[in-house]
């Protein structure tokens, strides 16, 4: 599963979800986005009129069924995407992501200010193209798609590695996990798995795969 973090009042996130669904053919969760653009404002209102805190307002029922419901989701994601713009929870949540050593991509905005500490992330993207493009397994790819010249030093058996894929820019590099093996074809020459591509890179001709 893949989780969508963004703001409230980005009235792109259902849009950008449903397109992420179509391309990669996973879930996207972004259930979150149903509380509405003024969810946080209305809470925090609300705990005023009660004459609560900030602090306390945090310790309180509704704060803490809210939290509860988005750390849920993120516990059961396999990578994360930060849709700018995005205030401090979304940024928290990406940090949360990437220390659990899960993959967690940014979809800039074309932001005024520009932060060099977004290298923390596993890719940073200009268009929702190139991040589908990461987003897919690389079990998926083809053989096109991914530098020869790192497919050369990749062996058997190798679960993770730095796969610069053609047409990136930003960072340059798209870090992900490879997926364990599933063979699409009884040939390798016909076969569009990680292994059966980097076997072909590393020994050319026709050879069955076990």
């Amino acid at each position: 599963m893949l989780y969508l973090i963004g703001s409230l009042r980005n009235p792109e996130i259902p849009r950008i979800a449903q397109k992420i669904r179509e391309e990669t053919k996973e879930e996207v969760f972004d259930d979150w986005f149903a509380a509405g653009p003024e969810a946080d404002d209305k809470w925090r209102d609300y705990e005023k009129t009660r004459e609560h805190s900030y602090i306390e307002a945090l310790g309180g029922y509704a704060a803490k069924h809210v939290f509860d419901f988005d750390l849920h989701h993120l516990d059961r994601c396999r990578a994360a995407i930060l849709v700018l713009p995005a205030g401090k929870s979304g940024h928290l949540e990406l940090g949360y992501i990437i220390g659990k050593g899960r993959p967690g991509y940014i979809l800039l905005d074309d932001p005024e200010r520009w932060d060099v500490m977004y290298q923390f992330a596993s890719g940073v993207f200009a268009s929702l193209e190139k991040l589908i493009q990461a987003l897919k397994p690389p079990c998926y790819a083809d053989s096109a798609q991914i530098d020869p010249e790192i497919l050369k030093t990749l062996k058997k058996g190798q679960w993770q590695a730095i796969l610069p894929v053609k047409g990136v820019n930003s960072v340059g590099l798209v870090q992900r996990p490879l997926e364990p093996i599933t063979h699409k074809s009884p040939d390798y020459d016909t076969c569009e798995c990680t292994q059966c591509i980097v076997r072909r890179a590393q020994k050319p001709g026709k050879l069955k795969w076990k």
